[in-house]
Parts: C-alpha cells; structure tokens; sequence
C-alpha cells in the first residue's frame, strides 16, 4: 500500500441551520426538539412589528415583480418563436428567388429575363434573409437564458420573503435541534449575519439590509460530512476520485473514519509562492455529532495489492551482483538472492527468491512486522517470511 497524508477541516456536515431574519415576538411554535419535520413545513409564527412588517412587505413586492419578470420573459420567448418562423419562411422565399433567378427564369415582377442589377438584388435579399434567421435564432436563446435568470432571481427573492416573513419554515427534512423558540420570545435585528432584501431589477431600488439570526437546526440522519483536504503538487498527481482514505479528528483521538476521495481540484492556489491544490473527501456515515470546521488529518492511499509476498525492508542487503537477503534454513544462514517490487517507509514486496514461511534474518529488533519475531543469540532479528497483505486500508503493505 503506498499513501500520502493531507491536511484539512470538516467543510459541510448533516446539519442545516434555521435562520430568520423577522423581529417581533413569536406567537406559537409547532413543533419541538427532537421531531421530525419536512422541507418548508410550517415551525413558527410571529407576531412582527413595525421593523418587522416593512421587510417584510418589501421582500414580498420584490417577489411579486420577480414573478411578473418571470411571465414577460416567457411572453418575449414566445415572440422570438414567432418570429423565427416567419423569418425562416422569408428565407425559404428568398432561396427559391435567388434559384430561380440564376438558372435563367424570368423576374416576376417585370415578366422579363433577370438583369444584373436585379440578380444581385437578389442575391443581397437572400444574404438579408440569413441574417434575419440567424439573429431569430440568437434571440430565442437570449430569451431562452432570460427565462432561467429570472426564474432564479424570483425562486431568491421568494427566499428572501421566507427569511423574513411572519412564519418561520423549516430549509430541510431531518430531526429538529437546538431550536430557541418558545411563546413571547423576542426576536430582534442584533446579529451580524445580513442578507440584503432588494428588487429582483435593481438591488439600489427598494432594497433593505437585514440582520440574520440562528434559531435552531436540523439534523439529517442520512447525511454524510464532506472534508477538504491540502495537497502539494508532487501529491495531487497521484490522487483521483474514489480513492480510499482513513482519518482522524482532533476532537476525537479514539476514533477514527474512513471515506473517499470525492473530487480534486486541480485549478489550484497559490499563496507566498506555494501552490496548494485542495480534494474534496466523502466521509462514510457515522453516529459520531461532527461539526464544520473541526481539524482533519487524512491517510490517503494511492495504490494497492493484494496477496503479495512482504518482508521487513530492511532484512534486504545488497551487494554487487544484487539484492539479497539472509535467510536461516536448518540452523544456517545463507544469503538468498531477490527480486523485489513495490515497498513504503516499512515493507517490501518480493518478487522472486523467497518463499512463504521462510525465516528471515534482519539486523534489528525492532523492525515492524506482520509476522512473529523472536530474538536470536547474535543479536539479530528472526521472523518467518509469511506475511501477505490483504490490501486493507490503513494495515502495513501494499
């Protein structure tokens, strides 16, 4: 196995916060922590007060414009489809004249042969009418892309007037948490996150900012958290999506995670001359509570066999004619030529020379291992030459 470690922080979790940006005093609440609720199910009312009900008449102006903008974009397209049909009947029109025209028909019009003057007429007509079908063409799919934009513009400011209408709904499904809301409750415009309620033409024009607050969260059992890791440039060519990865947490240093590599991003940044590249890592589900943020260190690997020979790299010696290891057989020691393969910072694959169960000899006592050791009167480090790795993520091999 080989692998490269990274660095980064928990960037998206299974929670979804309940903002609001209303002021007033709540009236009733419909549910409790705990419950489980649906996307833009009904939690909250409340009572607003004057701050509360101009916002609030503000956002849902801005929402019914955003609709109106909707509805004449889409008048326009059925214009611009309209017209391309008419435009493309003067097209075919003036193809059949300027055929006509130059295979030696008479002019309609003067019920004589074509001059040149009127041949070119013709032929600067049906150039007009190219023109004339390519620019319908190119408008429908302006009017094409005004429709999605506008039809964006009033799914946000619909947003908006949730955000600061007198109820309060739930942005996700899960199971309700941590929500602050209770009867008589005060809500107030204090805290610093702000979302701009403004016309869906003209954010100058009949535009408020208003400040947003955390009431409660919603937790869904099914998410999965997401990490963004670090890479340098001599790693990031080595990782691609679907690689397995282990990790760890600082705020949980008795557990640890798997997942895998999601999505790398090979734009890259770059910072005091450093050029960073970031991976996007899909955690696998857990019951542990992880918030956004908290600290990651990721063990990603690579590359990987499976059922390959392994001994201790360093029971390998070379000489001049090769690579050789030691190898005890009925109370000797002979040195036993190798070929090896893939190796990490412990192990090394052998490709040829050995056998599995052979007894090995190595010049220290504390090489990592798979096998069972035992210490020799030399001094020297005695194991049997069995282990083969299974290709698990995060065991010694390869």
């Amino acid at each position: 196995m080989t692998s490269i470690s990274a660095s980064g922080t928990i960037t998206s979790g299974d929670t979804t916060y309940i903002t609001t940006g209303s002021t007033g005093t709540v009236r009733k609440v419909y549910v409790k922590n705990g419950d489980t609720v649906t996307k833009n199910q009904k939690l909250a009312e409340i009572t607003l007060d004057d701050l509360g009900r101009e916002t609030q008449t503000t956002a849902w102006n801005n929402y019914q414009e955003a609709l109106v903008n909707v509805k004449t974009a889409k008048t326009q397209k059925e214009t611009d489809v309209i017209n391309i049909l008419l435009k493309k009947d003067d097209l075919k029109n003036a193809e059949t004249a300027k055929r006509d025209a130059h295979s030696g028909g008479w002019n309609p019009t003067t019920h004589n042969p074509y001059t040149d003057t009127e041949l070119l007429i013709v032929d600067k007509q049906y150039e007009e009418a190219i023109a004339g079908y390519d620019a319908a063409i190119s408008n429908s799919s302006i009017s094409n892309a005004n429709i999605s934009l506008t039809q964006v513009k009033a799914s946000a400011a619909y947003r908006s007037y949730q955000q600061v209408s007198s109820t309060v709904y739930a942005p996700a499904s899960g199971i309700l948490d941590n929500l602050a809301l209770a009867p008589g409750v005060s809500i107030g415009n204090t805290q610093t996150s702000s979302i701009t309620v403004s016309s869906g033409t003209d954010s100058t024009s009949n535009s408020v900012s208003v400040n947003s607050q955390k009431i409660g969260a919603i937790k869904n059992p099914e998410g999965q958290y997401q990490a963004t890791v670090s890479l340098t440039e001599v790693d990031v060519t080595t990782v691609k999506s679907g690689q397995k990865v282990t990790l760890t947490l600082d705020a949980f240093p008795d557990s640890s995670f798997t997942g895998m590599v999601l999505a790398v991003n090979t734009s890259g940044s770059v910072s005091s001359g450093v050029t960073a590249y970031s991976a996007t890592i899909l955690l696998d589900k857990t019951t542990i509570d992880i918030y956004t943020n908290m600290a990651v260190s990721a063990t990603i690997i690579t590359f990987t066999k499976t059922d390959v020979l392994l001994v201790t790299s360093s029971a390998i010696q070379t000489s001049t004619d090769g690579s050789f290891i030691q190898v005890q057989k009925d109370g000797k020691i002979t040195n036993v030529a190798i070929e090896s393969g893939s190796s990490n910072d412990f192990q090394t694959e052998i490709v040829s020379g050995l056998s599995e169960g052979d007894v090995i000899v190595t010049s220290t006592s504390s090489t990592q291992t798979k096998s069972t050791t035992s210490k020799n009167s030399s001094g020297s480090t005695l194991f049997t030459g069995n282990s083969r790795s299974g290709g698990m993520p995060g065991a010694p091999g390869f």
